[in-house]
């Protein structure tokens, strides 16, 4: 195996879909996928026009492009509304010009992810606080400068926001395009859709690489037909600024095989199974004094996937939750689990294989019941 001639190790994911822990993990149809399009060349161009057009069929949308990932997918979807896809601005991309250059984002909505939008030559124009954000901030913002709206999808970031339907209201009064970054945001599978068709958003944007399965460098956005071929004019087989994100013909054939797949899954089948290892996890794990557990409906990215919180008390003199993440990453195999807060951690089964869940229900309870932690050499990834 290329990770043990590597000296890599490999891990037991319980976190999440960090791109830190690369993602996710394809099925067979999908790597089948990538492997018969790395047999024969084609036009990329016709090549992303059909995939787009059948991610656009089934995800219920005008129109959809493959990036190489969700921030690809940012510097694109940015990239489009500044140039609206005309050739003259395009040219005039790299040299001082009257370009629209301002992005608005709410301040809740202010990510590690946000500087793809300075990425592609425009700066954040923030609006509103952490609390709250009123709609005459967002139409006051607005101005002969303004490019985009850029709004971040997830329940754990809607305090202190606009709902997405004021901010189409606005914006579209005004003539300007409404971005969502939904990277995290499958499931449910209806988000797909749910931001363009339904709530009037002008494009979504996906990461490729975590729910949906597909290549880890792999990104969808789906949205209105002018501003998606907006985008895509800026990219990838054309030799202009946004070249460099690159989508082969491998991933966009991956990513396509993982979106179809994914629509037809039974995601009521998948989550009853998520609920009955995070129940048998909760159960087991309770019976350690000084040990509490609950069991949350959301995960780390506000989606629908369950997850167990592990609470561990001091007054007992069990081990520091600090140890138990380090020694659960320092063994054999390797643990990953979610940081929680102050001393607790989380633990998420839906990127565990068969047999993995019993592994990491014995490892924890290994873990919870030293009372002399080891030193780790070196700790998981924040």
């Amino acid at each position: 195996m290329l990770y043990t001639d590597l000296g890599v190790r490999t891990l037991i994911n319980a976190s999440t879909t960090l791109t830190a822990l690369g993602g996710s993990l394809m099925p067979p149809e999908v790597m089948n996928a990538m492997r018969e399009a790395s047999t024969a060349f084609v036009d990329l161009n016709q090549l992303h026009e059909r995939a787009g057009a059948r991610l656009a069929r089934v995800t219920r949308n005008e129109a959809a492009y493959v990036t190489s990932g969700c921030s690809a997918a940012i510097v694109l979807a940015v990239l489009g509304c500044r140039t609206r896809g005309q050739l003259t601005n395009i040219a005039q991309l790299t040299v001082e010009n009257s370009l629209p250059n301002e992005v608005i984002v709410h301040a809740a909505h202010r990510i590690p992810y946000d500087p793809a939008i300075q990425f592609a030559g425009a700066t954040v124009r923030q609006i509103g606080n952490a609390l709250q954000t009123f709609d005459w901030e967002l139409d006051a913002a607005i101005n002969e400068r303004t490019a985009a709206v850029f709004w971040v999808a997830g329940p754990h970031l809607s305090r202190g926001a606009l709902p997405l339907t004021d901010v189409v209201r606005v914006a579209h009064a005004r003539g300007v395009p409404v971005i969502v970054d939904a990277a995290a945001q499958l499931p449910p599978l209806s988000n797909l859709w749910h931001f363009t068709t339904e709530q009037g958003a002008d494009l979504a944007l996906f990461s490729g690489g975590k729910a949906l399965r597909g290549p880890q460098a792999s990104g969808l956005m789906v949205g209105r037909a002018d501003w998606v071929e907006a985008a895509r004019s800026n990219g990838s087989p054309h030799q202009r600024l946004a070249r460099a994100l690159k989508a082969g013909k491998e991933e966009i054939a991956g990513l396509v095989t993982a979106v179809c797949r994914y629509v037809e899954l039974d995601h009521a089948a998948i989550a009853e199974q998520q609920y009955a290892t995070c129940h048998e996890w909760a159960a087991q794990l309770a019976r350690i004094p000084g040990v509490s557990v609950r069991v949350h409906d959301l995960n780390t990215a506000g989606q629908p996937v369950p997850r167990v919180q592990v609470v561990l008390s001091r007054a007992n003199h069990g081990p520091a939750c600090s140890s138990v993440i380090d020694n659960l990453w320092m063994g054999d195999p390797a643990i990953a689990v979610g940081l929680g807060p102050e001393e607790s951690f989380f633990l998420c089964p839906d990127l565990l294989t068969p047999g993995q869940p019993e592994i990491v229900l014995d490892r924890v309870l290994v873990e919870l019941s030293r009372s002399a932690p080891i030193v780790p050499v070196e700790g998981p990834p924040e």
